[in-house]
This record gives C-alpha cells, structure tokens and sequence, in this order.
C-alpha cells in the first residue's frame, strides 16, 4: 500500500489538534498560576503538568499516524475514549461549547482510526512492499535500516 488513507490525515489531524488544545489549556493554566489567580495553586500546578505533557504526547501520536508508526494507533484510540467521559462530564456540567466539540471530535477521530484503510496502512508490513513509501524503511527484526537484512519474504498464501 503506498498512498496513505484520507483517513489517517483525518485521525492525525484532530488528534494534533486535540493536542494542541490540550496544551493550549497547560499553557494557560500555567499562566494563571504564576500569576496567582489560580484558586488552588497546587491543583492547578498538577493541571498544568498533565495538559502539558499529554497535548505533547497527542502531537506525537499525530506525527506517528502519519509516519504509519504502528505505535502510535492505541495511544490515539485511548486518548478518544478518554475524551468521551470528559466530554460527557463537561455536557452535565452545563458547558456544551466545550463538550459538543470535543465528544463530535473523539467519536470522528475513533471512526477515522480504527477505519479499515487506516488499519490496512497502519498494520501494513513494511516487509511486504519496500519502497512504497518513503517515509517506511525495511526494517524488521534484527535488521538495519535499508540494508535490507531482517526483511520478511512476500507470504503467498
């Protein structure tokens, strides 16, 4: 399989944005914070630090969707459960524009995902085809990047 999915750009696309939200909100809990209007600093602290890392965490995922890095599918489809909770959290607590948005995105993100084109080129043996896709090398098992040692035979069967 050589030319990525439309669907894996859009699973990357709002889990990078997911993430940058995610962030966004670190970043700007972090300046309340420091400027001492947080209610409870030490709360807030560790709010900061979770958003931080996890919308940073969620970029790389991202990245990894579109390097067709298997890694990087279960951390997406986790982050969209974990989403949905959230989401439904934020919806009783009488906050839709925040709730609506992110639940539209984690079930849009899921379905992009676990789509089967986007799990035919995520679980896609780099062994089957090398040289489909530059951003793939032929590394397997014990082998190094493209000497090509480590690389599977084509399965007939």
């Amino acid at each position: 399989m050589s030319k990525r999915p439309i669907t894996v750009y859009a699973a990357a696309a709002l889990e990078a944005a997911e993430g940058a939200a995610a962030a966004g909100f670190g970043v700007y809990t972090g300046v309340e914070t420091a400027a001492g209007t947080a209610a409870d600093p030490v709360s807030a602290i560790g709010v900061t630090v979770l958003a931080l890392v996890g919308g940073l965490a969620m970029l790389g995922c991202a990245r990894g969707l579109l390097r067709a890095d298997q890694w990087s599918r279960a951390p997406t489809v986790l982050t969209q459960l974990f989403a949905l909770p959230v989401a439904w959290s934020l919806w009783q607590s009488d906050r839709p524009g925040i709730a609506v948005p992110m639940g539209v995105a984690a079930v849009l993100a899921l379905i992009a995902v676990l789509s089967p084109p986007s799990t035919a080129w995520l679980v896609h043996d780099p062994g089957d085809d090398p040289g489909d896709d530059p951003a793939r090398t032929d590394r397997d098992e014990g082998g190094r990047d493209g000497d090509g040692a480590g690389t599977r035979p084509r399965s007939t069967g």
